[in-house]
């Protein structure tokens, strides 16, 4: 059965001088504000949609990869991920790179990159980030 999530967004203004808020609807997690200065200058109280894109890309990332592991009979101890995605006025959206370092018993450097990579392809927020360059890091602890 499909899973729908759900946010909303309220704005104010022009694009440069307003502002605005996003909300997590389906989880009730709260209301965070937006704005453009924090979107092209970068802030550390205001959130973005490309940190929003990273939230959703690291924790996709992560699980895939878990499940990788899990079905090959390595599953993980632990998998800390990282996504940075970037955002360029006038351009837009133009990568996301990922690093994960994780604890697998059993497992190579090499084993490890392998479903590292195939976690990066497979991963469905990678698939809706196609028309953007992914990168990836990955190391095992």
């Amino acid at each position: 059965m499909p899973v729908t999530s759900e946010a909303a967004s309220t704005w104010t203004g022009s694009l440069i001088e307003g502002s605005g808020t996003v909300a997590f609807s389906s989880s009730n997690l709260g209301t965070f504000p937006i704005d453009w200065k924090a979107r092209s200058e970068g802030s550390d109280t205001t959130t973005t949609p490309e940190e929003l894109i990273a939230a959703a890309h690291a924790s996709c990332f992560s699980m895939a990869l878990s499940n990788a592991l899990a079905e090959n009979g390595t599953p993980p101890e632990r998998v800390n991920t990282t996504a940075s995605v970037t955002f360029k006025p006038g351009t837009g959206i133009t990568g996301s790179h990922l690093n994960v370092n994780a604890t697998v018993p059993g497992l190579t450097p090499e084993q490890f990159q392998q479903f590292a990579e195939g976690a990066k392809a497979g991963c469905p927020v990678s698939q809706a980030l196609a028309g953007i360059e992914i990168t990836l890091e990955a190391a095992l602890a």
